[in-house]
């Protein structure tokens, strides 16, 4: 996986933790509508149900895409 550029000054993208929904953890972004934002990384572990594809992860985001979507990419699985 390639590594993120951060933007540290930015006010809109933001690391978070999140749950997200997906087939195939090799994925490195994932659309708006498969993340859910979570308070704590603690909570999205004890949320997370792999067996249904849910798995806690920390994200950076939103990001618009060039398709009209908002994207978060995935910075670590936790």
């Amino acid at each position: 996986m390639q590594p993120i550029v951060m933007d540290p000054g930015s006010t809109s993208l933001q690391q978070h933790p999140a749950l997200v929904l997906t087939k195939r953890q090799s994925r490195q972004r994932f659309p708006e509508g498969c993340v859910t934002l979570m308070e704590s990384e603690g909570e999205a572990i004890k949320a997370a149900q792999p067996a249904k594809g849910l798995y806690a992860a920390l994200v950076y985001g939103p990001s618009p895409s060039s398709e009209g979507l908002r994207l978060y990419y995935l910075v670590r699985w936790l």
